[in-house]
């Protein structure tokens, strides 16, 4: 491993990409990818997509969708490391590891499978954990092990993820306390509270809520998706306030401080709603009109998305694989002479 600072990124397979997704991880990814100094590791988590979702062809289909997204839109696959969760064997042996290490009380208290608990408990149910699989409880220790198999300096995460990261630390420190320092301490890296955007109805924008906005919708398809993004009955003249307006919360996530000063007084001016939704679609359509042909091209022959995964796999496996030898060398996994 160089000297370089590890960020390590993973990209939830159970969805199609939208300008949520685009705003909060991906632009910032990206252009995160291309510092020369940072080895980022972004990775396809389709193991992760098994806990909740049991359609097959929904999670290929989503790793197929994510990929060519990420490529489409400039991920500098020369410097970061692209890679399916799923070719690295070694992150799976890892998660045994530290499974064998984590203290049940621990998972006990994660946010997800508590919420969980909750739920069945509220609904009358009396199993409390009907309906919880071994991949809801258990998915704090895949996720230490897809962050400690490269030893992340850094993981970028939003508020509800910070709980999993913490036990990511309380898992390398009691494994390094057995076995020695093997593992890095990661450091928890807080998304900005900004990134987070309004969807069709107004609220946050999530395929939960089915109010998303998909990044690479055919033009026509894109503009009718603008033009069904709630407003309110302001009409044509009347001064309107940009705050909590899910149309200028969208170009303000994008735009530049004098576009958004510029549109601030297009509002007092009573844009219509009407005007206002064109504007956006014709801003949006500019910058994704490039990237969505390229989308388009890598969705028409998927290969090309197969070798770029599979050089990054081999990428990955590279570190890996060492390091699992000696991680099964430290726990007395090894050969007998």
């Amino acid at each position: 491993m160089s000297d370089k600072t590890v960020v390590l990124t993973g990209i939830t397979t159970t969805g199609t990409p939208h300008l949520g997704n685009y705003i909060g991880a991906i632009r910032p990814s990206i252009i995160a990818s291309e510092n020369s100094s940072v080895q980022s590791y972004y990775f396809l988590a389709d193991y992760h997509a098994l806990v909740k979702c049991h359609d097959p062809e929904r999670v290929h289909q989503s790793s197929i969708e994510n990929a060519a997204t990420w490529l489409a839109l400039g991920l500098d696959t020369n410097n970061a490391i692209f890679y399916r969760q799923s070719d690295i064997p070694e992150i799976l042996e890892l998660n045994w590891m530290l499974s064998c290490m984590t203290a049940k009380g621990l998972m006990n208290r994660s946010h997800a499978y508590k919420a969980s608990v909750a739920d069945n408990i509220e609904s009358g149910e009396q199993d409390p954990d009907k309906g919880i699989n071994m991949g809801l409880f258990t998915y704090p220790t895949l996720m230490a092990a897809d962050i400690l198999m490269f030893n992340a300096h850094q993981v970028p995460v939003g508020k509800d993820q910070t709980q999993h990261l913490e036990m990511t630390r309380v898992i390398a420190q009691r494994f390094n306390h057995h076995f020695g320092d093997h593992f890095q301490i990661p450091d928890i890296v807080l998304g900005e509270e900004g990134a987070v955007l309004p969807g069709l109805d107004g609220r946050k924008m999530s395929k939960s809520y089915n109010n998303t906005i998909p990044l690479f919708l055919p033009e026509k398809k894109f503009r009718k998706m603008i033009m069904k993004i709630k407003t309110n009955s302001l009409e044509p003249g009347e001064p309107k306030d940009p705050e909590g307006c899910t149309l200028f919360a969208i170009y303000n996530a994008l735009a530049t401080r004098e576009e958004v000063a510029d549109l601030r007084v297009r509002y007092e001016q009573g844009i219509a709603w009407g005007e206002m939704k064109q504007f956006l679609f014709e801003y949006l359509n500019n910058i994704f009109s490039g990237p969505r042909e390229r989308y388009d091209a890598l969705i028409e022959n998927p290969s090309q998305i197969e070798t770029i995964l599979v050089r990054g796999a081999q990428r990955a496996r590279d570190y890996a694989s060492p390091f699992m030898q000696r991680l099964r060398h430290a726990t007395g996994i090894r050969p007998i002479q």
